[in-house]
């Protein structure tokens, strides 16, 4: 059996253990490694030194580039966030001790990838419709650009929208090539007739002529 003095101490040890890491901190106190409850630090602020006995929890502010944007009992503040150009994206407003930087997206690109608490950690440029395509739906901060091609009769040089081909014959012309979904028709000039009601007069014409003319030559 164990002596009375020993059991008594493991009696108070424990219950002084139940005291100390048994018990749940109030909603503005952190726990310590020691089991201890202490206030904590305010937005933009972390632990610099665990409270005592005779004083509270000492804290210091967070250095640039660094913030802590809720009340806490970390001893480091978290690294800001870069906004990336070549991850299409720009500082719309710049980290603080208090709150991370917001990013946002480049014009012409969309976002791709969010982080943890929905702010877009990566984007990338517009799709750009080939020729032969037309933009069906342009691409926005979150969507990409939507194309679709060109139905036959239509063309599409640039991939932004489809155009009818050319009507050669309203235009009083001939079409010379046919067209498809990345060129237009090519229309010519129509050539000039001759009318076949004039061809035998000017045969006979010459004809006649060239006849005058052999006898001429047969009396000289």
């Amino acid at each position: 059996l164990l002596p009375l003095s020993l059991y008594i101490f493991y009696v108070v040890s424990g219950f002084h253990f139940m005291l100390v890491f048994g018990k749940d901190c109030g909603p503005a106190e952190y726990k310590t490694n020691d089991g201890q409850c202490c206030p904590m630090c305010n937005k933009g602020l972390v632990v610099r030194r665990d409270c005592t006995i005779e004083s509270s929890t000492s804290c210091m502010p967070c250095i640039r580039g660094t913030f802590m944007n809720e009340a806490n009992g970390l001893t480091k503040c978290f690294p800001c966030s870069p906004c990336d150009p070549g991850q299409g994206l720009f500082t719309q407003t710049e980290c603080k001790p208090t709150s991370n930087t917001v990013c946002h997206v480049l014009d012409g690109y969309y976002c791709r990838s969010y982080s943890s608490n929905s702010e877009c950690s990566f984007a990338v440029e517009h799709t750009h419709c080939s020729p032969g395509q037309s933009t069906k739906s342009p691409g926005t901060k979150t969507t990409d650009t939507m194309c679709e091609e060109c139905q036959h009769g239509f063309y599409s040089q640039h991939g932004v929208n489809c155009t009818a081909w050319t009507d050669c014959a309203a235009k009083g012309r001939v079409k010379t090539e046919d067209g498809n979904s990345r060129q237009d028709v090519i229309c010519n000039k129509v050539p000039p007739r001759i009318h076949t009601t004039l061809i035998a007069p000017i045969l006979l014409l010459c004809l006649t002529v060239a006849a005058l003319f052999g006898f001429y030559l047969a009396r000289g």
